[in-house]
Formats: structure tokens, C-alpha cells, sequence
């Protein structure tokens, strides 16, 4: 999508903190983060929202998923980490492109 920011970092037309890239997916620096580690991890496919998503495209969160447990240490997550997605604008979601949030870095608020 064509004002999609994360489209857009995806294309190179905005900077970002690219830590891992691959076919699929990216992740990459949060630029207001909520954490002392924030990090963003986006599908490559622009997808508004998950129940607009298809199989395939579930299966590459499932993947994302899977990537950061094995990006642990890379990623400073040793010590635990917090995935979040926000599902439409009552949850938070402030852009339109299916994403993960992953916190940690330090002891985060229960809920």
C-alpha cells in the first residue's frame, strides 16, 4: 500500500534499524519505544489486519514466531520478551499493516 509506512521502510524509501530480513518478513527497531527493548516484526505481505490474512499468510507469523525464539541472544531477549498484536484501533493499532510488537529487556508490567 502506497502510504503504508511499513511498506515503505520495506521499499527503502524510509530509514529504519533493519535487524533481520528475510523473504518473508523483517524486524526492526520501534522508532517510540515502550520498552528498553522494542522491536517490530512485519510480514512483507501488506495485510491490514489478521482476519484478513490467509493461511499462507498465517503461517508466516507462525514463522516470525518461531525466527525470534531463535534470535534470542541476538536480539538481547534472554531474559524474556513479550509479543503483542494489536487487532483494530480500539486495541492500539495505529498502522495498518499486520505487525508484532516485541518487548523486553527488563521486567515488564504484568497484566
Amino acid at each position: 500500500m502506497e502510504d503504508c509506512v511499513f511498506c515503505k521502510i520495506k521499499k527503502g524509501e524510509l530509514p529504519s534499524t533493519i535487524l533481520y530480513s528475510d523473504d518473508d518478513f523483517m524486524i526492526i527497531k520501534d522508532i517510540n519505544p515502550q520498552a528498553k527493548i522494542h522491536l517490530i516484526a512485519i510480514p512483507n505481505e501488506h495485510v491490514p489486519y489478521i482476519d484478513m490474512m490467509t493461511e499462507d499468510g498465517a503461517k508466516i507469523l507462525g514463522k516470525i514466531i518461531l525466527k525470534i525464539s531463535h534470535l534470542q541472544e541476538e536480539l538481547g531477549l534472554t531474559q524474556g520478551y513479550r509479543l503483542v498484536i494489536n487487532q483494530g484501533e480500539n486495541a492500539g493499532q495505529t498502522v495498518l499493516h499486520v505487525h508484532i510488537h516485541i518487548l523486553g529487556g527488563e521486567k515488564l508490567k504484568e497484566f
